[in-house]
This record gives structure tokens, sequence and C-alpha cells, in this order.
């Protein structure tokens, strides 16, 4: 193992697929042990619009298909309708465990690489993580592929960093040009009515959480929302 991987902080991430109504019962109790995320609307759910990119080979399709231990994504992403808060991320998996490292974007960057113009940044920005980007634009074709979109109701226990979510309605399109919009055609990812949830915590996960989540006897799963986008989407196109 290099260095810095030895240095590097990992999450743990436990993925479950649920129906509705499991769902509704899970919400249920982890409300009245957890707060939702500061940032939840008052409707308690927010929507999160992601863009994802792969290179010429669709590397990040088939390292998650081929359930590769070590890989990662690269993402763009803003909530509900609010476009003052762009940001670029990098989501790196190792087994169950997950590393992610971001930065705000404006608009002019955005623009600059979504057009592959990333030249014209790489020299002048003093973001690392856009270089990164751009160095994996440059040498291995890099560009946005699909957009993924779903409901999140989100719960956090700050003492110990724990965070849980729902994710509903997950949704695909290559409606690319449209992606700040919001206005793109979308194919549904899950059948109605399945929906996924994520258990995010650092070392521990305190027992009064793991009971409730455990106590249903769901199975994990390793879902990717980009694998079944591409999947999804690739089947209506052909």
């Amino acid at each position: 193992m290099k260095v810095g991987e030895i240095i590097k902080k990992y999450r743990n991430e436990w993925k479950y697929s649920l129906t509705n109504q499991e769902l509704a019962l899970l919400n249920s109790r982890i409300s009245k042990v957890m707060e939702l995320d500061p940032h939840t609307p008052e409707n308690g759910r927010y929507i999160i619009h992601s863009l994802y990119f792969d290179d010429y080979k669709d590397t990040s399709v088939y390292t998650t298909n081929s359930g590769l231990s070590k890989r990662f994504k690269w993402r763009i992403r803003y909530y509900g309708d609010d476009l003052n808060y762009i940001v670029l991320e990098r989501k790196e998996k190792l087994e169950n465990r997950c590393h992610k490292k971001s930065c705000p974007l404006t608009l002019e960057e955005y623009n600059l690489i979504v057009t592959g113009n990333i030249t014209d940044i790489l020299y002048d920005t003093d973001k690392k993580l856009i270089k990164e980007l751009a160095r994996d634009m440059l040498l291995y074709d890099y560009k946005p592929k699909v957009i993924i979109d779903y409901e999140r109701i989100a719960y956090v226990e700050e003492i110990t960093n724990v965070r849980i979510t729902f994710d509903m309605k997950i949704s695909a399109s290559y409606d690319l040009e449209n992606f700040l919009s919001g206005n793109y055609v979308k194919y549904y990812i899950n059948p109605m009515g399945i929906n996924v949830l994520e258990v995010k915590f650092d070392d521990i996960l305190p027992s009064y959480i793991r009971k409730i989540v455990e106590s249903y006897g769901f199975k994990q799963t390793s879902f990717s929302k980009y694998y079944y986008g591409r999947k999804i989407i690739d089947s209506y196109m052909r």
C-alpha cells in the first residue's frame, strides 16, 4: 500500500435496497434518534442533480460492474434549483468504504469543463481538484456521460459523524446540455417503490443506530446509481 493510501481517511458506506413500506418504517424510527440534515428544506427532502464523467473506455462503468475493490468517479453536483453552489467531486471507493474530495465551481469553470475547454483554466486555477480533473480529461478523454437525479431524506448524528440517507425516485438522462436547467427527460432506474438506504460513518456506528438498521434484516448491496443509470439509458437508446 502506498503512503498516501495509508493516511487517506475513508468512511464506511453501507447500502441497502428498500421498498416504500420499508423506507417509511425505518424513516419513522431513525427520525426519533437522529436530526435532519441542517440544509434540509421545509418539506424534509431535497433533490440532487449529478453529472457523471467517464473516460473513452468507460472505465467507471466496467470497474463498478466487475466489482473492483478500488475505483473512483468524477461528478459535478448541485442541489434543488440552487446554482449558487455547484461542486466538483471525486469519489473514491475501497471495498465498502469511501473517500471524497470536493471543491466549488463557478459557472464559468463549469462551462469550460463541460465543453472540454479545460486547458483554458488548467494553468490559471489554483483549485487542485480542477487540475486533477483536467489531467484526466487530457490524458484519458474524460467527459460528461449521464445525469443522475434523485430525492433524498438525510439524517445526521454530529458527535460520531454518522449520516443516514434515503434516496428515492432515482432517474437518469442523457440530455447533458440541459443539466443546469433541470429540464430534461428522465428514465427511472429502479422499479417504482424501490429506494436506496445509505449508512455512512467513520470508525464506529453507535449501537442504537446499528440496531435499528439491522432489525429488519436488510442485505447490503453495492448499488451504483451511475452504473444503473448508464445501463437503463443504454437500453432505451438501442
